[in-house]
């Protein structure tokens, strides 16, 4: 598996066929982007909604783009955060501690490449990125009612430390954390 990297400056450029390829991507999982609401309608995402997904996506500071590919077909993908989106460890408010622990804002696995160990790999190597540049831990939130995705991150060693309301589409999450 081979994995580029892509910035928020790369991202103004992205090529149009790649952004067809995502929209593609985006699009083969159709229960995922249900759940998740960024695109309920994997029928009709465009390459104009993947741009606009990820300008959002790199408008973080240190937000990465990473995109898996084995035999040339892309199978996963994954937005990585510098910190927490809420910049926060405890409760909003005076007091609050910064989060030291990078994100992960979106791991996802083509529609029909699930169960194949690309996921796993990519979240591998993503934590190992964070390991070398001296990160003691990751988190991400999952939708409470993925529950697919919660046994997937579970089994990979990640805890749940809390539950929240998305901060974008207001479902509930849960707060997950590996220490690396």
């Amino acid at each position: 598996m081979i994995v580029d990297v892509v910035t928020a400056g790369e991202a103004r450029a992205l090529p149009g066929e790649l952004l067809t390829e995502l929209a593609g991507f985006y699009a083969s999982d159709r229960a995922f982007q249900q759940l998740g609401g960024d695109f309920p309608d994997p029928a009709r995402i465009r390459p104009e909604d993947v741009a606009v997904s990820l300008a959002d996506d790199l408008a973080h500071p240190d937000a990465e783009v990473l995109l898996a590919r084995s035999a040339g077909r892309l199978v996963a993908v994954a937005v990585v955060l510098a910190h927490d989106p809420d910049q926060v460890s405890g409760p909003s408010g005076a007091g609050a501690v910064p989060d030291p622990d990078p994100w992960i804002a979106l791991l996802m696995v083509h529609g029909r490449e699930r169960r194949s160990g690309y996921g796993r790999g990519l979240a591998g190597r993503v934590e190992d990125r964070f390991r070398t540049a001296g990160h003691s831990g990751v988190r991400l939130s999952v939708a409470e009612a993925n529950t697919g995705a919660v046994a997937f991150w579970t089994a990979l060693g990640y805890e749940e430390t809390g539950r929240r309301p998305d901060r974008r589409r207001g479902h509930r999450c849960r707060l997950l954390r590996k220490a690396l």
